[in-house]
């Protein structure tokens, strides 16, 4: 009995949407992630022409293959831009999507030995875009959750990668089809390309969870040039102890800025000048000295400190204790306590 050839883009377009199908479902489909979860749909349906191309010579495709591939840059740049509150009002341009795929579209009909290059300009040109967007830090991402803004930051460095993956396969692609007439492009494109494919899906799922659940009606930023940084750390601080601000698992940057009354630039650069760190790690400081005085002086279980602190994974909540105690908290409780003992 004969199997059935099943290409390895189609296992790759699989996992993408089983990734797709487990986003919907979780806290990262609702309506504000809506970039990440057409993102990774994209991914899923390139990987489906890349399998027809190359798996079953599906020859026509290879005209719908660069179209396709030329929508991807913008989809991430979009997804990335959604998690960043000074950048939504350029969001909404239909140029964003419409000016690459038309570009490769007038190309083809135009001038097809240049469609390969312009797919290489246009992958590494936005590369370049979302490195700029990551240049300030987690903060530039202030729509992402505190907690998890520095995944976010992460995940956009990995999509930047990606699009550099995916413009250095073109290239091989394209030098390929030079030097033995494509004879290695489907092995090429079924490899390398497939793994960047996968690897903006599985950012494109990560980031989408540290986006915080919008609110309604939010106010507008209210400018406030003439606050010195320490009043507006001491403002911050008012809102993180007093309002127990820190305990909101959905804090970001610009919701912060919100409540403060300050413009998240603002406040960005006092947390910088003063505190030397980006706004997500000083949120977290405060957060494990809240879980210190918890794990002192109450009998409550790590677990339970940690929610009421305000951190919602466990693995995160380690990492971050142990970059500010150098223990673990059940290290640091007996540590501590043992401490205290002595000194009754």
């Amino acid at each position: 009995m004969d199997l059935i050839f099943l290409p390895l883009p189609f296992v790759v377009a699989l996992l993408l949407l089983i990734l797709l199908a487990a986003m919907l479902r979780g806290d990262a489909g609702h309506k504000g992630n809506r970039p990440f979860l057409a993102l990774v749909a994209l991914c899923a349906l390139q990987s489906i022409i890349v399998g027809l191309r190359w798996g079953y010579d599906v020859a026509g495709l290879g005209y719908v293959l660069p179209v396709v591939a030329s929508c991807l840059p913008a989809f991430v740049l979009e997804s990335f831009r959604n998690l960043s509150h000074r950048e939504q009002a350029e969001t909404g341009a239909v140029w964003i999507y419409a000016s690459p795929p038309l570009s490769i579209v007038a190309l083809i009909l135009v001038s097809p030995g240049l469609v390969d290059i312009a797919l290489i300009l246009l992958f590494v040109g936005y590369a370049l875009v979302l490195l700029n967007l990551s240049r300030t830090g987690p903060d530039a991402l202030d729509e992402a959750r505190l907690e998890g803004a520095g995944a976010a930051h992460r995940a956009l460095l990995i999509a930047a990668a990606s699009l550099c993956l995916s413009a250095l396969v073109d290239l091989s692609v394209l030098l390929d089809f030079q030097w033995s007439k494509g004879a290695n492009a489907a092995l090429i494109v079924s490899s390398a390309n497939l793994a960047g494919l996968l690897f903006l899906g599985l950012t494109a799922m990560v980031a989408a969870r540290e986006r915080a659940v919008p609110v309604s009606a939010a106010a507008a930023d209210r400018a406030s040039s003439t606050a010195e940084d320490r009043d507006i750390l001491d403002r911050i601080d008012h809102l993180l102890a007093d309002q127990k601000l820190a305990r909101d698992e959905n804090l970001t940057l610009s919701r912060l800025a919100r409540r403060a009354g300050l413009p998240a630039r603002q406040i960005s650069a006092a947390v910088n000048r003063l505190a030397r760190k980006n706004v997500s790690q000083y949120i977290n400081d405060f957060r494990i000295a809240e879980a210190c005085r918890l794990l002192r002086e109450s009998d409550m279980s790590v677990t339970a400190a940690m929610l009421e602190s305000g951190f919602q994974t466990k693995s995160n909540f380690n990492r971050e204790f142990r970059r500010v105690t150098s223990l673990s908290p059940a290290s640091w409780r007996e540590k501590n306590r043992a401490a205290g003992r002595s000194e009754a």
